[in-house]
Protein backbone atom coordinates (compact mmCIF):
# COMPACT_ATOMS: atom_id res chain seq x y z
CA UNK A 1 0.00 0.00 0.00
CA UNK A 2 2.64 2.37 0.62
CA UNK A 3 4.63 1.81 -2.72
CA UNK A 4 1.51 2.76 -4.33
CA UNK A 5 1.21 6.15 -2.25
CA UNK A 6 4.61 6.31 -3.07
CA UNK A 7 4.15 6.03 -6.70
CA UNK A 8 1.24 7.76 -6.70
CA UNK A 9 3.48 11.33 -4.87
CA UNK A 10 5.96 11.00 -7.45
CA UNK A 11 3.78 10.75 -10.46
CA UNK A 12 2.13 13.95 -9.30
CA UNK A 13 5.24 16.10 -8.40
CA UNK A 14 6.67 14.69 -11.91
CA UNK A 15 3.29 16.27 -13.63
CA UNK A 16 3.52 19.76 -11.77
CA UNK A 17 7.19 20.29 -12.40
CA UNK A 18 6.64 19.66 -16.14
CA UNK A 19 3.48 21.56 -15.83
CA UNK A 20 5.71 24.51 -14.22
CA UNK A 21 8.65 24.48 -16.46
CA UNK A 22 6.40 24.47 -19.40
CA UNK A 23 5.85 27.95 -18.38
CA UNK A 24 9.79 29.08 -18.20
CA UNK A 25 10.89 32.27 -20.15
CA UNK A 26 12.50 31.00 -23.55
CA UNK A 27 13.42 34.45 -25.84
CA UNK A 28 16.27 34.60 -27.71
CA UNK A 29 19.17 37.61 -26.35
CA UNK A 30 19.22 38.60 -30.23
CA UNK A 31 15.39 39.77 -29.84
CA UNK A 32 15.27 40.69 -26.35
CA UNK A 33 16.30 44.40 -27.22
CA UNK A 34 13.52 44.93 -29.73
CA UNK A 35 10.64 43.36 -26.97
CA UNK A 36 8.40 45.35 -23.84
CA UNK A 37 10.64 45.03 -20.61
CA UNK A 38 8.53 42.92 -18.05
CA UNK A 39 7.56 44.16 -14.46
CA UNK A 40 7.50 43.22 -11.47
CA UNK A 41 4.03 40.27 -11.78
CA UNK A 42 6.58 38.42 -14.29
CA UNK A 43 9.41 38.77 -12.15
CA UNK A 44 7.33 37.27 -9.40
CA UNK A 45 6.46 34.35 -11.22
CA UNK A 46 9.62 33.45 -12.57
CA UNK A 47 11.21 33.82 -9.30
CA UNK A 48 8.23 31.08 -7.91
CA UNK A 49 9.41 28.75 -10.92
CA UNK A 50 12.68 29.38 -11.07
CA UNK A 51 13.88 25.93 -9.61
CA UNK A 52 11.89 24.07 -12.53
CA UNK A 53 13.23 26.54 -15.12
CA UNK A 54 16.65 25.89 -13.61
CA UNK A 55 16.36 22.20 -14.37
CA UNK A 56 15.23 22.78 -17.85
CA UNK A 57 17.98 25.12 -18.71
CA UNK A 58 20.82 22.72 -17.86
CA UNK A 59 19.07 20.64 -20.86
CA UNK A 60 17.86 23.03 -23.13
CA UNK A 61 20.29 26.23 -23.69
CA UNK A 62 17.20 27.89 -25.08
CA UNK A 63 15.79 28.46 -21.32
CA UNK A 64 16.73 30.89 -18.87
CA UNK A 65 15.99 30.98 -15.36
CA UNK A 66 16.30 35.03 -15.93
CA UNK A 67 14.17 37.11 -18.43
CA UNK A 68 17.16 39.38 -19.71
CA UNK A 69 14.56 42.22 -21.25
CA UNK A 70 13.48 43.40 -17.51
CA UNK A 71 12.60 46.80 -16.45
CA UNK A 72 15.34 46.28 -13.69
CA UNK A 73 14.38 46.90 -10.02
CA UNK A 74 10.53 46.15 -9.50
CA UNK A 75 11.38 42.91 -12.05
CA UNK A 76 14.38 42.10 -9.18
CA UNK A 77 11.69 42.73 -6.65
CA UNK A 78 8.99 40.62 -7.86
CA UNK A 79 11.69 37.40 -8.64
CA UNK A 80 13.02 37.79 -5.21
CA UNK A 81 10.01 37.71 -3.61
CA UNK A 82 8.83 35.23 -5.94
CA UNK A 83 11.88 32.70 -4.67
CA UNK A 84 11.14 33.28 -0.80
CA UNK A 85 7.50 32.94 -1.10
CA UNK A 86 8.39 29.66 -3.04
CA UNK A 87 11.06 28.37 -0.30
CA UNK A 88 8.82 29.55 2.70
CA UNK A 89 5.90 27.55 1.27
CA UNK A 90 7.81 24.27 1.59
CA UNK A 91 7.83 24.23 5.61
Amino acid sequence: MKNKLKIKYIAVFAIAMLALSSCADVVSCACAGSMTPVGFWYGLWHGMIMPFAWIVSLFNSDVAIYATYNNGGWYDFGFFLGIGALSSSSR
